[in-house]
C-alpha cells in the first residue's frame, strides 16, 4: 500500500494530503442553505451539507494530490447521518483514484484493536460472506497501550494490505506532557520510534514500511531526531499552516530523495475562502479557492526539498 501511495506522489510531485475535516462553519452559507431546504435543521441536514461540501472540494483538487484525510470524529458528531457522509466521502475519494487516510487514532486492549481495524481497514465475515465497513486505505493509530493494541491492526494490514501511521511525536501543543517525559534518559517519543521500527519491520513494502509514524510539523528539531531513528518508515505530517508549521519545518521529515513524508493541511485547504489570501474567490468558488491553496502549498513544500 506504501509503494501505491508513493508512485501517486510522484506522479502528482505533491508530498501533501487535504484534511477534509469539515465543521459547519467552515461551509458555506449557501450550502447549508440547500441542505437544510431539502432535509430541515437536523443531523440528516448537517450531513448532508457535508458531504456536498466534501464533494465539491474534492471535485475541485483530486487531480493534483495523491491522498485525502477525513478526521472521523467532524463526522461521528453528527451520529449515523454523519457516518453515512463519512462512508460516501471515503468511496467518493477513492473512486477519484485517491489514497484516503482514515484519521481514527483507534487503538486499544487487542480484541478491540481487532474489531477497530476489521472496521477501518479489514473485512469483516457476516456468514459466508464478507464486507469492507469503511474501507480505508490507511489508518492513524494510538499505540499507548503497546504491541497489544497495535498488532491486531499490523496484522490486518499484512492481510489485506493496507497502511497504517502510528502515533509518535504529535504537533499539539501539550504533546510533551508525555511524548518528551525522559524514561531512561531518552524522551518517551524515541522508544515509541524504535517499536514502531520494529512493528513495521515484517510489513516492507520497497524501501518504506505499510507501518507509518505521525510526526508533527510543529517540531522540526525532535523531527530530524525521528527521521534517523526510522530511516524507512514514511511519516504523515500534521502541523503545516493553521498549526504553525512552515515548508522549512517541514524538511527534516523528508529523506534526501524528498520522500519519506505527506504533509496534511485541513483548514488551510478546505475553508481557503474564509482566509485574505483566497477572499478573492468569494463564498460561491469555495472550491477554487482550495484547489488555489493546494497548487500553494505544493508550491511552497516542493521549494525546500
Amino acid at each position: 500500500m506504501i509503494r501505491q501511495l508513493i508512485d501517486k506522489i510522484q506522479k502528482t510531485k505533491a508530498p501533501i494530503c487535504v484534511g477534509l475535516d469539515p465543521m459547519l462553519n467552515y461551509i458555506p452559507e449557501h450550502v447549508i442553505k440547500k441542505a437544510f431546504e431539502e432535509f430541515g435543521e437536523t443531523l440528516e441536514g448537517a450531513a448532508e451539507a457535508i458531504w456536498q461540501f466534501n464533494k465539491e472540494i474534492v471535485d475541485h483538487v483530486y487531480d493534483l494530490i495523491p491522498s485525502v484525510k477525513p478526521q472521523i470524529a467532524m463526522y461521528e458528531q453528527f451520529g449515523i447521518e454523519g457516518l453515512k457522509a463519512y462512508t460516501k466521502t471515503v468511496n467518493y475519494c477513492q473512486e477519484k483514484g485517491l489514497f484516503v487516510i482514515g484519521d481514527a487514532k483507534r487503538g486499544d486492549i487487542g480484541s478491540t484493536s481487532a474489531a477497530y481495524a476489521t472496521a477501518h481497514i479489514g473485512q469483516v465475515k457476516v456468514g459466508n460472506k464478507s464486507f469492507s465497513a469503511f474501507g480505508t486505505d490507511f489508518l492513524t493509530v494510538n499505540p499507548y497501550l503497546g504491541t497489544d493494541g497495535v498488532k491486531p491492526f499490523v496484522d490486518v494490514c499484512k492481510e489485506e494490505d493496507k497502511g497504517l501511521f502510528v502515533l509518535v511525536k504529535t504537533s499539539n501543543p501539550s504533546s510533551g506532557e508525555f511524548q518528551d517525559q525522559l524514561i531512561g534518559g531518552r524522551p518517551l517519543y524515541e522508544l515509541v520510534a524504535e517499536k514502531v521500527v520494529e512493528w513495521g519491520a515484517d510489513c516492507m513494502d520497497g524501501a518504506y514500511s505499510n507501518v507509518g509514524a505521525v510526526v508533527g510539523a510543529t517540531y522540526p528539531e525532535m523531527s530530524r531526531i525521528l527521521r534517523k531513528l526510522m530511516p524507512n518508515t514514511y511519516f504523515l505530517v500534521p502541523g503545516y499552516g493553521a498549526q504553525g508549521g512552515t515548508a522549512e519545518d517541514l524538511k527534516p521529515c523528508f529523506n534526501e530523495d524528498g520522500l519519506g513524508a505527506i504533509v496534511n493541511s485541513s483548514r488551510g485547504i478546505i475553508a481557503a475562502y474564509k482566509s485574505e489570501n483566497y477572499a478573492r474567490f468569494g463564498e460561491e468558488h469555495f472550491g477554487e479557492a482550495s484547489r488555489q491553496a493546494v497548487i500553494d502549498m505544493v508550491t511552497d513544500i516542493n521549494r525546500v526539498l
